[in-house]
Order: C-alpha cells, then structure tokens, then sequence
C-alpha cells in the first residue's frame, strides 16, 4: 500500500523470537474476529458479520491444528 514501508521478504517471512508465531496469531485473530463480528451483527451488517465468524471459525481450526488448544 503507498505510504507504507516496503518490508524484504526475509522480514516478512521471519518471526521475531518469543513473539508465539503461527499458533498465536490464530488464537488472537479468533478473538479479535468474534468480537469484530459481535459489532458488526449489532449494527445490522449481517454479511459482514458472516464474514468475520468464517473468518474465526478458521482460525480456530489453525490454532486447533497447530496445538493451541484454547484461544484466547
């Protein structure tokens, strides 16, 4: 996007130790999308809401997957 730095690929790709990684980011994406999509239903988007709960049932599955077995 303009007006955003440009990061390598190597940074991008790379986690910095102890930030949790993959699993981690799951756990908190499925927390931040239900609540997302608690807003969204209570202002009538309902597609958007849709959206956000497809979106926090399949980080679920990836923290799930990936041993994490309560997200937060």
């Amino acid at each position: 996007m303009a007006g955003q730095p440009r990061r390598s690929a190597q940074s991008r790709d790379s986690e910095p130790a102890g930030d949790g990684g993959p699993a981690e980011a799951a756990a908190y994406l499925a927390a931040a999308t239900s609540d997302l999509g608690r807003i969204a239903r209570r202002h009538g988007l309902d597609t958007l809401g849709f959206l956000l709960d497809m979106a926090q049932m399949e980080a679920e599955d990836i923290a799930r997957r990936s041993g994490r077995r309560n997200p937060v």
